[in-house]
Formats: structure tokens, sequence, C-alpha cells
């Protein structure tokens, strides 16, 4: 009786697992393998192609416009991981304190994590162009009488402030449900001891929450490193290619371009870099949190 429930009891596990590890497999694994196929051609996304091995793999390493992407692409990722995971955090402990409306509070601040991040772009590309420019001339303020996504060196910070904008909601939730499981008995044993203000934070709620910080990290990391849809809808990689991410340059150069081979193989190697990355963050991260 024991072995024909234990038979039915993997039968049944198996028949829910296997429907998920086929479409991880049709729309995950298998692209994943198409892609480095494809990037040991010359294919141009049409037509007959060749079989060209490494060579696109070897020239990816040489070839300057990917190297500016990657500049870019990191000092976006780094910057906005910085200040979602710092601004989160603080909202995180205002909205768990003992407020009214904290609530309708948090509904209103998930708000960005809703909208398409196209749509946002669109509208922040209205203000930053014509709307802030316009206050600026109306009161003076050089840096803001014209477009900051029209220069070079102050584009970035466009495309910074709307991705920081959206993801600021999802991390808030993530920190907020943290607090939340910090028991209430551990904050008045703190009390007792005269714990409070920066200490209390230091020393037991952040080292409490450290799991939920390793989640946001590494989720803000790996987002950002795939930064697109802000910069589709904001600058499109300009002015002059200064703000261009890989994932910008590999849908742009790949889908009209006629480089689908070459970045497909900038594909492959964009995914080993992100993976990489998210390991050594969750290894580092795992370290600290056995260390509090």
């Amino acid at each position: 009786m024991k072995k024909i429930l234990k038979n039915e009891r993997q039968r049944t596990l198996f028949l829910m697992t296997a429907p998920v590890l086929i479409l991880f497999f049709c729309f995950n694994t298998l692209p994943l393998i198409k892609g480095f196929y494809y990037g040991l051609t010359n294919f141009k996304g049409y037509g007959s192609y060749d079989f060209v091995g490494l060579r696109n793999f070897i020239d990816l390493f040489q070839d300057v416009r990917v190297g500016k992407s990657y500049i870019f692409t990191f000092k976006y990722a780094i910057v906005c991981t910085i200040i979602v995971n710092v601004v989160s955090l603080l909202l995180a402990l205002g909205l768990n304190s003992k407020i009214k409306g904290k609530s309708v509070l948090r509904g209103i601040y998930f708000i960005p994590n809703i909208l398409g991040g196209l749509v946002i772009g669109y509208i922040f590309g209205f203000i930053f162009t014509y709307i802030l420019p316009t206050l600026g001339q109306m009161l003076g303020i050089g840096f803001l009488s014209e477009s900051i996504l029209s220069r070079s060196n102050t584009a970035w910070i466009g495309i910074v402030i709307v991705g920081a904008w959206q993801a600021i909601a999802m991390n808030t939730i993530i920190y907020i449900s943290g607090l939340q499981t910090v028991p209430e008995d551990v904050y008045e044993a703190g009390a007792i001891d005269g714990v409070s203000g920066w200490s209390k934070f230091k020393g037991i709620t952040f080292p409490l929450i450290m799991p939920f910080f390793t989640i946001n990290m590494v989720l803000c990391m790996k987002n950002f490193l795939m930064v697109f849809d802000q910069i589709m809808s904001l600058t499109k990689g300009g002015p002059s290619q200064s703000t261009e991410s890989i994932s910008y340059l590999i849908y742009n150069n790949g889908m009209s371009g006629g480089q689908f081979g070459f970045q497909s193989a900038s594909a492959f190697v964009f995914f080993v870099v992100i993976v990489v990355i998210s390991v050594l963050q969750m290894k580092f991260l795992g370290n600290k949190e056995e260390q509090l």
C-alpha cells in the first residue's frame, strides 16, 4: 500500500513539474542553444549563411563599440542599484512604521512598477525635452535650459532617473516584507539594553533583513544590466552612442543591422557575464549573511 501511494505521489509530482520543465526548455534553454549556434555563423537574419567558428566571439572582444556599451551598462547598473536600494530601504522603514494611511501609500508607491517601461520612458522623455527646459528658461537655470537627453555627458542621468523611479516600487515591497519578519520582542530586548536609532538599525534590523537585501541587490543588478526599454524610449543609444547599452546594441544591430550572427554571439557572452555576476553577488552576500 505504501509503495502504491509512493508511486502515485511521484507520478503526481512528475505531472506537475513536466509542463514547467518543457516550457522552460522551449523558451529558455532552446533559444540559448540556438543563439550560441547562430553565434558561430555569419547569419544576417535572413537568407543563407556559413559556419565561421569562433570568429564572431574573437571579433567581439576587439570591437570598440561593444566595449563602450559594456562600460555604459555597468556604470548605469551600479549607480541605479545603489540609488534604488538606498531609497527603497528608507521608504520601507517609513512605510513599515506606525503612520496613518500606510496601506494607501504602499499602493501609490507601487504604481510605477505596474506601468510599462516604454510608456514611462516616453512620458519622461516629454518632460525632459519640453517641460524641464521651459521651466529652466523661465527660472534662469542654465543646466535645465536644454534637454538633458541632448547632451552626451548628461543623457545617462535621465535614464538613471527613469530606471530607478520604476524599480524602487518592487524593492520597497520586498524590504517591507523583510521588515515584517523581524520579531517585535527582538526590538523590545534591544530597547531594554538601550539600543535605538542608528544602532538599532545597524545591530538588529539590517542583519535580520540581510536575505532580503541580497535578493534586491541580485535582482537589481541583473535587471539594470539588461536595461532596454528606457534607452529605446528616451535616447535610442544617443547622443553619439553615449547611452548605448549591450541589450540595445544587440537588438539594434542584430535585428536591423544585418549582424544577427555577431550579435547572437554577443548575447551569449552577455548571458554568461550576467550569470557570473549574479553568482558572485550571491556568494559574497551569502558569506556576509553568515557573518552577521
